[in-house]
């Protein structure tokens, strides 16, 4: 079996916990070497998932003649010139969300990927979730008409402490912005998926509760392409956690009480069912495995440049209302 030769730049928290156990786990992938600003830290993080090696400088891994692709698990602020250095080197790329600060530096990466000929995807894995495929088939079965409303609620609880690994996500000149970038982002691409193209938006954002640089609190409003409006609220200022979906249609609803485990109840006129459909254990291996098939059978990954470029439009509309 041909195997794609990955390079893992960054070893934070959602590359011990998920992708690097997706590079070990798929068949068709190996891990190779990784990279870390901390080379003590770097060397530790190879050693625990079998990478051969490792590295203090990203950019000697891009050099690296052995390795494929690169999956790209650094904070938002590098991810264009990474993206874009990868390329130049010939390698595949599957960058983290959000795919970069702006819209502009997208169109940049996309374009090294195009004149290099190499495939470039973006870490929105809720794509993959059978629960997010499922809705999508009632929307399409026409089983609860016309959709009218979608509503989504994401709310997170942060208040990191000065000296907390993620203290980054509130400086806007490595986030980008608040939690509406940071997570909304995931939550966009869930509703374009689900709903289609989004034709206007506007944003309410504000800081709630605590003083930072970036919102705590964001609230978005979507009129689709198709005529349905859509709700995005986002907090890092509220206790109590949200994880929802919740779409209205001319003849019945779709309610998913916690996108992240995946039950899922449909009303149709004084009919109800409930119906689970899970994710998979490690929510980012179907998004990996699908990158690696695209790359392998030479086809265009599911979520690829194009659709990160469309989040971070839509997120910049956002913030600039």
């Amino acid at each position: 079996m041909k195997k794609l030769k990955w390079g893992l730049i960054g070893c934070g928290d959602i590359a011990r916990r998920r992708v690097a156990p997706a590079l070990c786990d798929l068949a068709d992938c190996e891990l190779v070497a990784v990279s870390r600003a901390r080379f003590s830290e770097a060397e530790s993080f190879a050693r625990d998932f079998g990478a051969r090696k490792w590295f203090e400088d990203w950019r000697e891994l891009v050099a690296d003649s052995e390795i494929d692709a690169v999956y790209i698990a650094t904070p938002v602020r590098p991810h264009a010139a990474q993206t874009i250095a990868a390329a130049a080197a010939g390698k595949h790329v599957l960058c983290e969300k959000p795919m970069a600060m702006n819209t502009a530096e997208c169109d940049e990466m996309i374009a090294a990927c195009l004149d290099t000929g190499v495939k470039l995807g973006v870490a929105y894995y809720r794509r993959f979730y059978p629960v997010v495929e499922r809705v999508k088939d009632i929307l399409e079965s026409d089983e609860i008409g016309t959709p009218v409303i979608a509503q989504i609620n994401a709310f997170e609880w942060f208040d990191p402490p000065p000296d907390h690994p993620r203290r980054w996500l509130l400086s806007k000149e490595e986030s980008g912005g608040g939690p509406m970038i940071d997570f909304g982002c995931h939550r966009v691409e869930v509703l374009t998926n689900l709903l289609g193209s989004i034709r206007a938006t506007r944003g309410f954002n504000s800081n709630v509760l605590f003083r930072r640089e970036v919102e705590d609190t964001s609230i978005a409003l979507f009129e689709f392409e198709n005529g349905a409006r859509g709700v995005l609220s986002v907090t890092h200022a509220s206790r109590e956690p949200q994880d929802t979906l919740d779409i209205f249609g001319s003849e019945g609803s779709i309610h998913v009480g916690v996108l992240n485990k995946g039950e899922v109840r449909i009303r149709v006129g004084d009919a109800e069912r409930v119906e689970s459909h899970p994710p998979h254990a490690n929510m980012h291996l179907p998004l990996i495995a699908d990158f690696t098939d695209a790359v392998l059978n030479n086809r265009e990954p599911a979520v690829d440049g194009a659709a990160g470029r469309e989040v971070a439009r839509i997120i910049e509309a956002i913030y600039l209302r």
